[in-house]
């Protein structure tokens, strides 16, 4: 996980389980950090394998744009990275999203 700097901290993706072994996991609740819970989660209340990696893709997204999970906007207010991103995307114009900081660019 980033902190407000965006200094790395160590982070567990997991989340909280009650564990029988004759049954199986189960979630308890839906808990989380807004802006990296996997959207299927939030809608189902399952946690899944995949859901860990959609985590840590938008720890990713937030190395490559420079910017939080979720962006604090105007007009829109509370914007997730994700979605953000994936507008640039459909836009053609992903090279936006990029952090000024990153050596190189694109």
């Amino acid at each position: 996980m980033l902190d407000s700097n965006f200094n790395t901290k160590l982070g567990d993706f997991g989340l909280a389980r009650l564990m029988d072994h004759e049954k199986g996991s189960e979630t308890t609740v839906v808990a989380g950090t807004s802006g990296y819970l996997a959207p299927e989660y939030m809608d189902t209340g399952k946690a899944r394998k995949e859901s860990d990696i959609f985590s840590f893709g938008i720890v990713l997204l937030e190395i490559a744009c420079g910017k939080k999970a979720i962006l604090h906007q105007e007009l829109e207010g509370e914007v997730p990275l994700v979605e953000w991103v994936w507008e640039l995307y459909g836009l053609r114009n992903l090279t936006v999203a990029v952090d000024p900081k990153l050596c190189g660019g694109i």
